[in-house]
């Protein structure tokens, strides 16, 4: 056995090594350039210094280049493809795509045509505001109670972590029809209605689809207790020691060290919560585009590819807004508290 991988292990460096090692000395050791242990030179000429950041700039770039170049031939040239075709009435014949110039028609029949879609878009807006803020919270606040000296924390992540494994649409389908995302016996809570009945139906809505439906908004929260648990388990034990020698409270030291020190996960936290409920499948808005697409609903309108591009765009773009003021939220919260 010994004698067979030695065979075998001479034929790849004979046939492979030798000949792959050859090959990428003289790649980078020629006119046009060459590469040595502290620089590289390009044409004799220009020559650019490898410091460790750079060095580890470029190993970072290799480990996520397959990604950057599947997403710039799969993703990158149909978003933007969509992005013209919402300029245009798509009509399907056959094998080929009959296009009409329609300019910003599409888009100003969403705003002033369409009689459903701006108002599913402001009312899953609303529920986005209060849900995603719930869902931080319950993630940090289930984070910091599995971060500490606890028996069985790995069974406790797998605990938190096992919706997401199942959060599929046809399984969350299935639990909101048998009624499993909401509390039983929350209609018996009397605050609720007391709630509802002294604001706007504009505001009322939203908080009632909230708690009609918190074991969903929680159910998100998976992978934002993993991000928020890393990112305390980073903090030094000896910092909040020092802050109970100089007699801070636990209060105090949650604001002032805790808080500040995992804000930039917090940030990666409200965007992965808003991308992931946004583009949830059984989520209204995307249905709506869906059946558009499908030329399912609104009849009296332009269906099809191209005014359900133009929607999918404005839904993108007030995504967009939604992450913006969330995350330029908590930087400023962090500025305030840094001064």
């Amino acid at each position: 056995m010994k004698g067979i991988l030695e065979k075998i292990s001479a034929i790849i460096d004979r046939y492979l090594a030798t000949p792959l090692s050859r090959l990428i000395d003289k790649a980078t050791h020629n006119k046009m350039l060459m590469v040595s242990h502290t620089d590289i030179t390009f044409f004799g000429k220009v020559k650019i210094r490898i410091t460790n950041k750079r060095r580890e700039s470029v190993i970072g770039l290799g480990f996520i280049l397959l990604w950057i170049v599947g997403y710039l031939i799969f993703a990158l040239y149909p978003v933007f493809y969509s992005l013209y075709l919402s300029f245009f009435k798509v009509r399907l014949d056959g094998a080929s795509i009959q296009l009409a110039y329609v300019g910003i028609g599409n888009y100003r029949a969403a705003f002033l045509q369409d009689p459903y879609f701006v108002e599913i878009l402001i009312n899953y807006v609303l529920r986005l505001v209060l849900n995603v803020p719930v869902t931080i919270v319950f993630a940090l606040i289930i984070a910091m109670l599995i971060n500490q000296d606890v028996k069985a924390k790995g069974m406790w992540r797998t605990i938190f972590f096992l919706p997401v494994i199942i959060s599929s649409g046809p399984v969350i389908a299935e639990l909101m029809n048998q009624g499993a995302t909401t509390l039983p016996s929350i209609d018996n809570y009397t605050f609720i209605d007391l709630i509802i009945t002294n604001v706007g139906a504009f505001i009322a809505s939203p908080i009632e689809a909230l708690f009609a439906q918190i074991l969903l908004v929680l159910w998100f929260a998976g992978i934002q207790i993993l991000i928020l648990l890393a990112g305390l388990q980073k903090i030094d034990k000896e910092i909040y020691e020092a802050s109970m020698i100089d007699g801070a409270s636990p209060w105090e030291a949650f604001w002032k060290i805790t808080l500040p020190s995992i804000m930039p996960l917090i940030s990666v936290a409200i965007i992965y919560t808003v991308v992931s409920m946004s583009v949830f499948s059984l989520n209204e808005v995307i249905i709506y585009i869906r059946n558009i697409m499908l030329g399912e609903s609104t009849p009296a309108l332009t269906t099809g590819y191209g005014y359900s591009a133009t929607l999918s765009w404005i839904y993108f773009l007030a995504m967009a807004l939604i992450i913006g003021i969330f995350v330029g939220a908590v930087t400023i919260r962090k500025k305030v508290t840094r001064t």
